[in-house]
């Protein structure tokens, strides 16, 4: 039988720091994953989070620092001119993918920063937003239902949520593909179903809980066009995440995997 032991040393480094208006924040966690009848493997995260703000003006910027340099992974701006509102996405990530189990991009989609421009219209509580792409965004909440309407070329999207009688209800149209989830809490956990046939359940307390989720099978497609992958099908499993908070500053979790008989531990801390 494998073995599941796994030692893990945390190390914490000072609370956020802030230095002439910029505060300086991070995680770092090490998981170790026995892979089921595989071999077994280590992995390392470690990321920081640097934000500045001058008056009505704050820039945000992430960076992957676990590996053999340090990487910018997001870089954001915003501000507020009057009823006008401005964010800037300055980074441009790469989206392609090389995993062909679930239909991700094969090249990346190009230049994907953007400058997105909103106006507090006078038109109730809604909102109306327009992107350097041209999209232009309606949103606002009316008698306790979210709607956000995108108009866009080539397919308009809808986003709408609403807490009913207990029950949260999402619904998203994208194009003429509709997915919906609804989410409850009953006797203390909360119960979440979805469109794909998803359920998950979460319970405990703060700093000590348990979560139970379904994932359905994923059925297989060819490849869409030569700029996505093919979709492997997939049989259905569920997963069993329990999580800890320690005295030391960090968290403990196990997670157990009923598709391959995994069972991954994993440390983090965040400062």
């Amino acid at each position: 039988m494998k073995k599941l032991i796994a030692l893990f040393a945390v190390s914490t480094v000072a609370s956020t720091a802030a230095v002439a208006g910029i505060a300086i924040s991070g995680a770092a966690s090490v998981s170790y994953d026995d892979n089921g009848s595989s071999a077994s493997a280590t992995s390392y995260d470690a990321d920081l989070a640097f934000a500045g703000s001058a008056g009505a003006t704050t820039v945000a910027i992430g960076m992957d620092v676990d590996g053999a340099a340090p990487a910018t992974t997001s870089a954001t701006m915003a501000t507020s001119i009057g009823p006008l509102t401005v964010a800037v996405d300055m980074f441009d990530e790469d989206d392609s993918t090389t995993v062909t189990t679930t239909g991700g991009r094969r090249t990346d989609s190009g230049d994907n920063r953007s400058v997105t421009v909103s106006l507090a219209a006078p038109i109730g509580d809604a909102t109306v937003g327009l992107d350097n792409s041209g999209d232009v965004t309606v949103s606002g909440t009316f008698s306790g239902v979210s709607i956000a309407h995108t108009v866009k070329n080539g397919a308009d999207k809808t986003v709408g949520s609403a807490s009913i009688a207990g029950m949260d209800v999402s619904l998203t149209n994208d194009g003429g593909d509709s997915t919906w989830t609804i989410g409850t809490t009953v006797a203390g956990a909360t119960v979440t179903v979805g469109s794909d046939k998803s359920i998950s359940a979460a319970f405990g307390v703060t700093g000590n809980t348990v979560t139970i989720a379904h994932t359905a099978e994923r059925a297989a497609a060819v490849s869409t066009s030569s700029t996505k992958h093919a979709v492997f099908q997939k049989d259905a499993f569920t997963t069993i995440a329990i999580s800890r908070d320690l005295t030391s500053g960090a968290a403990l979790a196990a997670t157990y995997n009923t598709f391959d008989s995994s069972l991954t531990l994993k440390a983090s801390v965040a400062f």
